[in-house]
């Protein structure tokens, strides 16, 4: 480990003392647990929760032991608040207070802090160390921790009111993150159910569920009945630039961060001269994930051809509601699970099913006003979490 400091960069007001190292065995007692034999019907099934590495986050598990298992094996129980710690394969150094009553296996170190030392702010520390842990102690990242090691650490500790002031904080900005996870999670799902029944189910004309006023069954056409694919002029590796004016969105950045760039000159040229998106159109992945869309909004941005395509398509279409038809349309069933490519010929034959213009603007201003939703708790989420990764860097030394 690095040689530490004495103080943080930020600190609540009120503390100047200098922080102490101290070893973790020295502020905290610790133990793994084990597992009963497996396969003997006795031991499992029971009502004690059986925790393993991946679920100590968790307030359920997957498997519960009886207290005949529990006997049999160096199982050890842990209550909530304890600071529960994975030492074993994928998820060594993640770490978690315990929201449960329940016997922890071998690849699980529980620490219970001393009456000295806060478990809010101790799980804070080894969410931080993490990577420095992992690093110095994991072969490539690989392998397993040992409780030598984690017992061993060097933790520099403030005095207990300190620790409790940082331990607080972390403690609300974790239940903070979680309440706008499980938002943004629930609305994903709410959002999934409601196109399900929003849309008829193959074979149908009318779906489970639509507004007031709206009685008249959805008629069925094809996609290329309403319009024609398209695709932006292809643009050459030699055509493009790690950096320039105008962001230049291959299959394998397609909705996220451009990775290359073409000229002003090229892009008015090319915009004006060929075929290019209007402003709200959907385009489509044709290769790599299929059926991934991203909506047109006017930016200046270009598109690969053949692999980003879109729909040109008349008055017929209301382009929010053709967004969420994507979104439930299973490409598989084209070729089955092997299929590589979406062609042309697989979206101009492609069925589809379409109310009247108004109950379109509904459906499809009801899902943007989801979306909406989603996207904001999703950046709740994403801000949260980088302000808990600043505060990390910041309140510890």
């Amino acid at each position: 480990m690095n040689e530490i400091q004495n103080t943080p960069e930020l600190r609540f007001e009120g503390f100047t003392e200098p922080w102490e190292q101290q070893k973790l065995r020295d502020i905290a007692e610790s133990y793994s647990g084990g597992t009963p034999t497996s396969g003997n019907t006795e031991y499992y099934g029971g009502d004690i929760p059986f925790i393993r590495s991946a679920e100590i986050s968790s307030d359920t598990t997957e498997l519960s032991i009886s207290r005949k298992g529990y006997e049999s094996s160096a199982a050890r129980m842990v209550k909530p608040g304890d600071v529960l710690y994975a030492l074993y394969g994928a998820t060594s150094g993640e770490v978690a207070i315990s929201k449960m009553s329940g016997a922890i296996n071998q690849a699980i170190l529980a620490i219970l802090p001393s009456p000295m030392c806060d478990a809010f702010f101790l799980a804070a520390w080894l969410r931080r160390q993490k990577d420095e842990i992992v690093a110095t102690y994991l072969q490539g990242g690989q392998g397993n921790l040992s409780a030598t090691i984690v017992k061993g650490l060097d933790v520099p500790v403030p005095v207990i009111e300190e620790q409790r002031c940082i331990g607080t904080l972390f403690s609300r900005l974790d239940s903070l993150i979680a309440l706008y996870q499980r938002k943004y999670e629930r609305l994903q799902h709410m959002k999934q159910a409601l196109l399900l029944k929003m849309f008829p189910k193959p074979g149908e004309q009318v779906p489970e569920l639509r507004f007031d006023g709206f009685t008249e069954p959805w008629k069925e056409y094809r996609l290329g009945d309403l319009g024609e694919v398209a695709m932006c002029k292809r643009i050459y590796k030699d055509q493009t630039s790690d950096s320039g004016d105008v962001p230049f969105f291959k299959i394998g950045t397609f909705g996220g961060k451009p990775d290359a760039y073409i000229s002003n000159e090229l892009f008015e040229e090319y915009r004006s001269k060929f075929p290019f998106p209007d402003a709200g159109d959907v385009l489509i992945s044709a290769a790599g994930t299929i059926g991934r869309t991203v909506v047109y909004n006017g930016e200046r941005a270009y598109y690969q051809d053949s692999n980003i395509v879109w729909l040109k398509h008349g008055d017929e279409i209301n382009n929010l509601f053709f967004l969420q038809f994507l979104k439930v349309k299973d490409w598989k069933n084209l070729e089955g699970s092997t299929l590589k490519r979406l062609y042309n010929k697989d979206i101009l034959e492609t069925p589809i099913a379409l109310p009247e213009t108004a109950e379109q603007n509904a459906v499809g201003s009801f899902f943007r006003d989801i979306d909406s939703l989603i996207t904001l708790h999703q950046r709740k989420y994403e801000r949260l979490k980088r302000l808990k990764q600043a505060l990390l860097r910041k309140m510890f030394v």
